[in-house]
């Protein structure tokens, strides 16, 4: 199993919003969607999937485990209910969502629940979500064997996180960029537009593919059926070297967008 590059993200997306988005995105042809315990709708994506006839072989589903769901008694029931509201026997990858450094529960105990999780087989691949280089150091150690599927982080033009990435290459630990667009500030951004007019295409596509040029698998999410078709067209976008140069200059012009301080580690 791999991560797939291209998926649909479902972050602050609830009731029937959420519904209507993971159902546009199954017919327009998408089959990785990503969900996380604290986003409280994996009830809803279930229930759209069960809708939507398509094959569960085809999907590749994430969920991510909260922090309050660390401790070694309560990952795994935890993992089991979200699986019951996703409606399947297991999910395709299943991540820490939070390092949450100054919690309670240690990492060593969380990670070990969660291997003990994929030994179960609620899980085919396990992974972690805003881990610093330190923390992903330690998560290998800790891990033994077990492969890291990925590290799933904020990475867009205005914050690159170079040094994660560098040390994710070399050590071949995938990632996954969220919030790839910025929360739409590409949108508005004159270098992407310029580079997207050479291309016939939109800044979107621009960030999307610019993230998975590099190797990053993305998740963008969107209520707009037309904005979902759009930036699945991102997958057929090859942005040229000097494409690329520009958008690593644009690095370090946006602020961090998701920095809860409780559960938040020391940034690389």
């Amino acid at each position: 199993m791999t991560v797939p590059k291209f998926g649909l993200g479902t972050f602050r997306l609830k009731d029937q919003v959420v519904r209507d988005s993971v159902r546009d995105a199954l017919e327009l042809g998408y089959r990785a969607i990503d969900t996380a315990q604290g986003y409280n709708n994996e009830g809803e994506i279930g229930q759209t999937i069960a809708d939507s006839g398509v094959k569960r072989d085809d999907l590749y589903i994430t969920t991510k485990i909260k922090p309050d769901n660390y401790s070694a008694d309560k990952l795994v029931p935890s993992l089991r209910e979200s699986l019951d509201k996703l409606g399947v026997d297991a999910v395709d990858l299943t991540l820490i969502h939070w390092p949450a450094p100054r919690g309670p529960v240690s990492a060593a105990e969380y990670l070990g629940a969660l291997a003990d999780a994929q030994a179960q087989g609620l899980t085919r691949e396990i992974g972690v979500s805003n881990f610093t280089v330190a923390l992903l150091k330690q998560a290998r150690e800790l891990l033994g064997d077990r492969v890291i599927a990925t590290n799933q982080v904020e990475i867009h033009p205005y914050l690159q996180n170079r040094k994660l990435a560098e040390f994710a290459q070399q050590e071949g630990i995938h990632l996954t960029s969220y919030m790839t667009l910025a929360v739409g500030k590409v949108m508005e951004d004159d270098v992407l537009k310029d580079i997207a007019k050479a291309h016939g295409s939109s800044p979107a596509q621009v960030a999307l593919a610019w993230a998975m040029g590099q190797g990053y698998s993305v998740i963008p999410s969107s209520t707009s059926r037309d904005h979902l078709a759009s930036n699945m067209k991102a997958l057929d976008l090859k942005l040229t070297d000097e494409d690329m140069t520009r958008i690593a200059a644009l690095d370090g012009q946006g602020e961090r967008l998701a920095n809860p301080p409780s559960v938040a580690p020391d940034w690389d």
